[in-house]
């Protein structure tokens, strides 16, 4: 016997609800006093009354468009008889103005991991080489394999060898003002705590992004050969140096100083560290309308469990909040934080106008596919993944998170380039909720992948770490899902592996570079 039909609204006063059943609902099937008009695909939208054109559509409690054209109750709202509306100005916003209850520290939770000299804590144990310029890519991949192949089944206790490659570094106007994204972008992942601060550097020699410029805490201003400090972290190597006579040199050179460091990550043991030391990532991607249902509103139960257990927590992709910014004003933990978004929200604005685009460009075939109309209601789902707790920091693109506890990190939407900011910014954890269904992964950082829906979890059971979507199929509750992500962090950051680093799955880091290419 097929399950009963359901419709599931996220507030009062909203005029729409989505379908919750899979395969969706067909012509005839009458829920919630309403008799369907046509059939209507899983999350997508049924109106709950008579709507005329010109009307408001509600949904999360918040205007999501009007109607272009009359729909009857029961019928399919989407993208083709819903406008979307202005976006929120960035003058008379709520400052500051939310209260907030002292929340209860959750103590005692612990995982296993790497402490680092700076304090901060790696959840894996990664030796890592970074480029200053896409020139060398193809010299440091072959380094690479030869390093994982031949070196690292001696070095049992690291868990692995990346290369940082990126498209940067020559070619562009380096020292325009856009330019500095890139550039500190680079930096800063080579800083990540699963790195124990031991990346190594290979240069071309010629570029514009030289070694001193990208690190000049390692180099000595005053010194000709213009060499790394010897501080035992970082060191390297530049192709075009006279001593090599020939490719076989250059790898020699890369394979040898490579040895020095995987010696000295093998000695790295994991520890019992507090739960205050995670930092976690949140993106969502190949999203639908039940993301922000499922997925996201346990996400962000789980996110204001870590911030209570004194961890941090961050969460981006500034046209997928920009719709929401009031709602995050008033959220900030001072009048300065508000600013902060503010200035972030309005230079990202500045950006897309420079390209003629807006925040419309945003939403995918995909996302409307899977029920969202346009970015209005998608913002609405993706800000529930932040949860409830105030936001007490603010991360420019490219920065390194300095507090802890909620931080809008600001980067695009785009999965990659979000990712690799985040990973700029500190993540040792990463958690990616999905409800078309992607296999994105990160070589860098163990990525927690989330479906909001139990019919993805079940088709990618090798994919999906986490099924959401048992809110709908098991009667599972947003609480007791929220608690299972946690859990899931302390398993992870401990060493377990998700179904990405199983499955050796990996995306190339992609860089935000708002700076003209020469």
């Amino acid at each position: 016997m097929p399950p009963p039909a359901r419709l599931i609204r996220i507030d009062p006063s909203d005029n729409v609800a989505v379908v919750a059943n899979d395969g969706g609902l067909y012509q005839g099937a009458e829920v919630d006093g309403v008799t369907l008009q046509s059939h209507v695909p899983q999350a997508h939208k049924v109106a709950l009354t008579a709507l005329a054109a010109g009307d408001t559509v509600r949904r999360y409690g918040v205007v999501i468009g009007q109607t272009t054209e009359g729909v009857p109750a029961g019928g399919w709202v989407n993208e083709a008889n819903l406008k979307m509306p202005a976006p929120p100005l960035l003058q008379g916003l709520p400052i500051a103005t939310r209260l907030f209850e002292e929340a209860v520290p959750l103590e005692g939770y612990t995982f296993q991991g790497y402490r680092n000299a700076d304090g901060g804590v790696g959840t894996r144990n990664i030796f890592a080489v970074t480029n200053t310029v896409q020139c060398v890519s193809g010299v440091v991949g072959h380094a690479v394999e030869r390093v994982r192949r031949e070196m690292l089944p001696s070095f049992p206790n690291v868990d692995g060898v990346v290369a940082l490659d990126h498209t940067y570094g020559c070619g562009v106007a380096i020292d325009a003002p856009g330019a500095v994204v890139p550039i500190r972008t680079v930096r800063n992942i080579a800083r990540n705590p699963n790195f124990a601060d031991s990346t190594m550097v290979v240069s071309l020699g010629c570029e514009k992004m030289q070694p001193s410029r990208l690190f000049p805490e390692l180099f000595d201003d005053g010194a000709e050969d213009q060499s790394p400090r010897a501080n035992g972290h970082a060191s390297l190597v530049t192709l075009q140096d006279e001593t090599h006579i020939g490719f076989e040199a250059m790898i020699a050179s890369i394979l040898e100083t490579a040895e020095r460091h995987l010696e000295q990550l093998n000695r790295r043991q994991r520890e019992t560290c507090p739960a205050s030391d995670l930092v976690v990532g949140l993106q969502c991607g190949g999203s639908d309308a039940l993301s922000g249902v499922t997925a996201n509103p346990a996400l962000g139960f789980a996110a204001d469990l870590v911030v209570r257990a004194g961890g941090t927590v961050m969460f981006s992709e500034v046209t997928e909040v920009r719709d929401g910014i009031d709602q995050l004003t008033a959220r900030a933990a001072s009048p300065e934080i508000a600013n902060e978004l503010i200035r972030e929200m309005d230079w990202y604005d500045r950006y897309l106008a420079c390209g003629e685009a807006d925040r419309a460009a945003n939403t995918t075939p995909g996302n409307k596919k899977g029920g969202l109309s346009n970015i209005v209601e998608k913002a609405m789902g993706s800000i529930i993944k932040s949860g409830s707790m105030p936001i007490s920091g603010v991360v420019p693109p490219g920065e390194r998170a300095r507090s802890n506890g909620l931080l809008f990190t600001a980067t695009p939407a785009s999965d990659f380039i979000c990712g690799t900011l985040q990973l700029a910014a500190g993540m040792n954890v990463h958690v990616f909720t999905t409800g078309r269904g992607t296999p994105y992964g990160l070589a860098e950082v163990p990525v927690i992948k989330v479906a909001t829906r139990s019919d993805l979890a079940r088709r990618w059971h090798d994919l999906m770490d986490v099924d959401a979507g048992q809110i709908i199929s098991a009667g599972e509750t947003i609480e007791t899902m929220g608690w299972l992500m946690f859990e899931k962090f302390l398993k992870v950051a401990s060493g377990e592996k998700t179904c990405a680093e199983q499955l050796g799955l990996a995306n190339q880091l992609a860089l935000f570079n708002p700076g003209p290419v020469t």
